[in-house]
């Protein structure tokens, strides 16, 4: 019987951008071996056009994506998580939720491209921008053998991917 994919969810104040970038760029390259989730502290409601715009034109997967509170992740029936995530400063100074399961933590800080000011052609290229460090971070994450690390030595690679830009 095949064991059941890792969840893992990505977290940030509005779930506009970052968390939702990361999110579908785990369920890709993760190849159905890591399932994503992501959600905000504070979220908008409504995904940034930016960030779903960039998915389609990199045929990444949109279907499903919506900006959500964190606490659907902490709720009865929720996802059961192995991996939390936060993608902005602003979330990962906020006190998050108990995550059943006591899931592995980190922090992947990436610049925020919805904050960016200025004509259209900056403001997608601080989107790609941040979808170019998400990707490569999720790239090295999915290839990590979790199955034979240690818990304190998976933290550490954790801890590290957070660093790669």
């Amino acid at each position: 019987m095949a064991e059941r994919p890792f969840n893992i969810l990505f977290l940030c104040s509005g779930n506009t951008a970052r968390s939702i970038l990361a999110e579908s760029l785990i369920n890709h390259w993760g190849r159905g071996r890591f399932r994503g989730f992501s959600a905000g502290s504070h979220p908008k409601g409504k995904v940034n056009p930016i960030a779903l715009e960039l998915l389609t034109h990199m045929k990444l997967p949109t279907e499903g994506l919506r900006s959500k509170d964190w606490n659907e992740f902490a709720a009865p029936g929720a996802p059961s998580l192995d991996f939390v995530f936060t993608v902005c400063d602003k979330a990962a100074a906020e006190v998050c939720p108990v995550w059943p399961g006591q899931p592995m933590t980190a922090h992947w800080g990436v610049a925020d491209p919805a904050a960016v000011e200025g004509s259209d052609k900056e403001k997608w290229l601080a989107f790609r921008d941040a979808f170019r460090v998400l990707e490569n971070r999720i790239k090295i994450f999915v290839s990590l053998p979790i199955a034979t690390l240690d818990r304190l030595k998976l933290k550490q690679r954790l801890d590290e991917i957070g660093h790669t830009s």
